[in-house]
């Protein structure tokens, strides 16, 4: 829609215990797209908020424009969650690690003029103008060879067999994290607490 970009996982979904991946290819992550390296260049056109998966696939993408109503965060520390889709680690790959860990710890949002101050993004425009952007910008690319941009990608990305390999650390920590998280009592709370609309009670168990 208009006002939101992704707002990111179900929680009701969460809570109820569904599976959120690609029902054939649960390796690639949230949306089938943040664990899965893609060749071409990825743009993220954000129209608004993008919150939890939202910035996640931000994060994921080589490139993000913004407009610039557009706000980026991490909520699931309020949710008794990790940002398990990436999040976690790329964000304090792609900010200052002493920014990356506020957005982390206190789950707080940050705009996208913000956002673009710090590197995170690469553009930000003005309202609805955001896929108009995008769009040019993907045209910047594609007037380049199609084998050496492919290339440059894999690189910098350091990638062997369609794995970014240094992410791989990350992802296995994560997975490790979640499947303690997940069975506990303020991972039930915060998505339950979430879907009845009120203040969650935090156990620390």
């Amino acid at each position: 829609g208009d006002k939101s970009f992704c707002a990111g996982a179900d929680l009701k979904a969460i809570s109820r215990r569904e599976n959120l991946y690609h029902p054939d290819h649960g390796e690639w992550g949230f949306a089938g797209y943040v664990h899965h390296f893609i060749d071409k260049p990825t743009i993220a056109a954000v129209n608004g908020t993008a919150f939890g998966g939202g910035t996640e696939l931000a994060l994921a993408s080589d490139l993000v424009v913004a407009d610039e109503r557009a706000q980026f965060g991490l909520p699931e520390v309020k949710r008794g969650l990790v940002a398990a889709a990436g999040g976690v680690f790329r964000i304090v790959q792609q900010l200052p690690r002493k920014v990356g860990m506020e957005l982390l710890l206190t789950g707080e949002p940050i705009t996208a003029a913000d956002a673009f101050e710090w590197g995170l993004i690469n553009q930000v425009v003005d309202e609805g103008t955001v896929l108009e952007a995008a769009l040019a910008l993907a045209a910047r690319i594609t007037v380049n060879a199609p084998l050496s941009v492919q290339a440059s990608k894999r690189i910098a990305y350091g990638v062997d067999e369609g794995v970014i390999t240094d992410e791989e650390a990350g992802w296995a920590r994560t997975m490790a994290e979640m499947s303690i998280l997940i069975r506990s009592e303020d991972a039930k709370e915060g998505p339950l607490a979430f879907a009845e609309k009120r203040e969650p009670v935090w156990k620390a168990r």
